[in-house]
């Protein structure tokens, strides 16, 4: 038995199909099945209970991967450890990402990743679903918001800040937006999250008190990309954050309005995080990826 041959067991037992299994790894679906038919052979125990409509793992199954992926994993982390200490990175990056995220930061930035890595394959996996790091075998994952809660490591990239902005087109046929009481006034862009549906909040810093300004409008979209092109063709202002915007309010395509004051959905209190399975061992393309991935996120929008 090998380490290849014990990660495709664990693989088909979460894929629960060898045809999926040998798409991720490009290779034939007969010798995935026949790599695990020898070591069932080896281990004298059928692994798995294979029907015409699904596999699952027997009894025995179970038992021997609960002993055997944690093995896997402490043999996956020497192997990293070992080349890490005169190679430069090898092997994939599995990064997850929300769907906005990945294609406003991770996509433009694919040739830095490429630079700094060229041995290293980036395999995104770009959702709004939070996905379970360990069973989707996720390297790192970037989430929005307040500090992530859970068995993984967080670290803070970068504060998130939120930011109203408009198209010029809409200023020149509605006039300028000076105070945030103003923004009751006008159709905004309303991203469909409870807390960006009816008001939004300001202050003037830190430790100054929050203004609650009611907004309404006749479109509500659930996507902050869709958000962000409505707010381009001048439907309206909208509230969004600033890794978002910042090539918009660059070209000119969208003007940030009320640019003395800070603001926010539900709280001012927001950044973005990357975050990993706990381990002793960080391998060095993860820990490069980090470093990468904090000067991305933190730098001002007119260096974007």
């Amino acid at each position: 038995m090998d380490l290849d041959q014990l990660q495709l067991v664990s693989d088909v037992a979460r894929q629960g199909s060898f045809a999926a299994v040998a798409r991720e790894h490009g290779l034939d679906p007969s010798s995935v099945s026949r790599a695990i038919a020898s070591l069932e052979d080896t281990l004298g125990v059928r692994l798995f209970q294979r029907t015409t409509r699904r596999l699952s793992l027997t009894e025995a199954g179970a038992t021997y991967l609960r002993f055997a992926e944690p093995a896997l994993d402490e043999l996956k982390r020497a192997q990293e450890a070992a080349l890490s200490v005169s190679a430069e990175p090898r092997g994939t990056l599995r990064i997850s990402a929300s769907i906005a995220f990945g294609q406003a930061v991770l996509v433009p930035a694919l040739e830095r990743f490429r630079t700094a890595m060229p041995s290293v394959a980036l395999d995104l996996v770009l959702t709004d679903t939070p996905l379970d790091l360990v069973a989707e075998r996720i390297d790192l994952a970037i989430r929005l918001g307040a500090a992530p809660q859970g068995d993984v490591v967080a670290s803070r990239l970068a504060s998130t800040r939120y930011l109203v902005v408009a198209s010029a087109d809409y200023l020149a046929r509605h006039g300028p937006i000076d105070t945030p009481e103003a923004l009751s006034d006008h159709a905004c862009l309303r991203l469909d999250l409870a807390a960006y549906r009816t008001s939004w909040l300001f202050r003037r810093a830190p430790e100054a008190p929050v203004t609650e300004v009611p907004i309404s409008g006749p479109l509500k979209i659930s996507s902050p990309l869709a958000l962000r092109e409505a707010a381009r063709l001048g439907h309206g202002p909208a509230l969004l954050a600033d890794w978002l915007v910042r090539r918009d309010l660059r070209d000119g395509t969208l003007v940030q309005l009320l640019p003395d004051l800070e603001a926010a959905g539900s709280g001012f209190d927001t950044a973005a995080w990357v975050i990993y399975p706990s381990r002793a061992f960080l391998p060095q393309k993860t820990r490069l990826a980090i470093d990468l991935l904090r000067e991305l996120v933190s730098q001002p929008a007119e260096a974007a």
